[in-house]
């Protein structure tokens, strides 16, 4: 029987939570330097006491870390241990459910570090999910199908995003088709309708390694959509538009907020489309930057937003406002947290309340 079958389905991010789960950044080849990983703790920590404001907190931290951690996160947020490799809890983490006569369940995807891509580790990290459903009580449907958290975006009431690059790519289902991926997703989450994206921004592909000389890091996931289009309700999509024609992710953005304007809901609603641009930032870490709005976080009666000090942050700040105006939005800097391969979302989990 699939999660679907049993009477479970994915609630929207902005469903009522019971907490947020987050991943302490520990010595790997993401943060192989100590100041960078000085700052990555600083930035993760900065994040979790932002969500902790609207909902409990649990990190979990490699074996020996938590004191450390607790000293940069405050005494109100929980943690735990146990083996890490990386710290992109919606990556790693169970996809949470809920239904089936009130109780919790999760989803187990298959992880293969992002498509087994030449920088990334995951022998623990693919153990992660499996960790905090038993943690929590959860009910697990182990999925054949390679996919991590920050590639599906749903809107509680059947629809589901994905991104070609990455659910359909070789280097994590090859021989899989989009009616196969189909299935499983919809079996997995209880949707109905997958609306794909034909791929994401383009500092989320890291050059080739013969490009890096070798040496020099480029981190992505592919494509992940959490960084290109979000729903914020039923019917409306938050989308990343980058208006500088510099920049490759203008024409990107163009096709997928045309892409999205033309599309209807598992309701037959069609998307109202608001448009979100990026940050003036057009490089960053010699590469081209990915800096979105659209990677943010809803928490319990929160909005926690990427901030990276630039002018148009307010201006994101003031859209996020309109939208959910019963939240409070919370700038945070995700610099540091752009420059390991994501986002506020990447970062963060949650489990939504039962």
């Amino acid at each position: 029987m699939s999660a679907a079958a049993d009477g479970f389905h994915m609630p929207a991010e902005w469903a009522p939570h019971e907490r947020t789960w987050m991943a302490w950044p520990g010595p790997n080849p993401t943060f192989d330097d100590p100041g960078d990983l000085a700052a990555s703790r600083a930035a993760w920590a900065a994040v979790a006491r932002a969500v902790r404001r609207f909902e409990p907190v649990t990190v979990v931290c490699g074996p020996g870390q938590s004191a450390d951690a607790r000293a940069l996160l405050g005494p109100d947020v929980d943690t735990v241990e146990r083996e890490l490799d990386d710290a992109w809890m919606r990556d790693v983490g169970p996809t949470f459910l809920t239904g089936g006569n009130g109780r919790l369940a999760a989803v187990d995807w298959t992880f293969n570090g992002w498509g087994a891509q030449d920088w990334a580790r995951w022998e623990h990290d693919a153990k992660i999910a499996a960790y905090v459903c038993d943690l929590v009580g959860a009910r697990t449907y182990a999925s054949t199908l390679v996919n991590e958290g920050g590639a599906i975006h749903v809107d509680g009431e059947g629809t589901v995003l994905l991104t070609e690059t990455v659910q359909l790519g070789p280097e994590r289902n090859p021989g899989w088709t989009r009616e196969d991926v189909e299935a499983e997703i919809h079996a997995m989450l209880g949707t109905r309708k997958a609306i794909w994206l034909p791929r994401g921004l383009t500092g989320d592909y890291p050059p080739p390694l013969h490009e890096r000389g070798g040496t020099s890091m480029g981190y992505g996931t592919l494509g992940h959509v959490d960084i290109v289009a979000a729903f914020a309700r039923p019917g409306v999509v938050v989308a990343h538009h980058q208006p500088d024609p510099a920049h490759p992710d203008h024409e990107v953005t163009k096709e997928v907020i045309g892409l999205l304007r033309g599309q209807t809901d598992a309701r037959g609603r069609r998307l109202e489309v608001v448009e979100v641009a990026a940050p003036t930032v057009l490089e960053a870490d010699g590469h081209w930057a990915d800096y979105s709005y659209i990677n943010h976080y809803l928490c319990n009666g929160g909005v926690v937003l990427c901030g990276f000090d630039d002018p148009r942050d307010e201006l994101a700040a003031g859209v996020f406002r309109r939208l959910f105006p019963e939240r409070t939005v919370t700038l945070v800097d995700a610099r540091t947290i752009f420059s390991g391969g994501g986002g506020i979302h990447c970062i963060t989990q949650q489990q939504p309340r039962v």
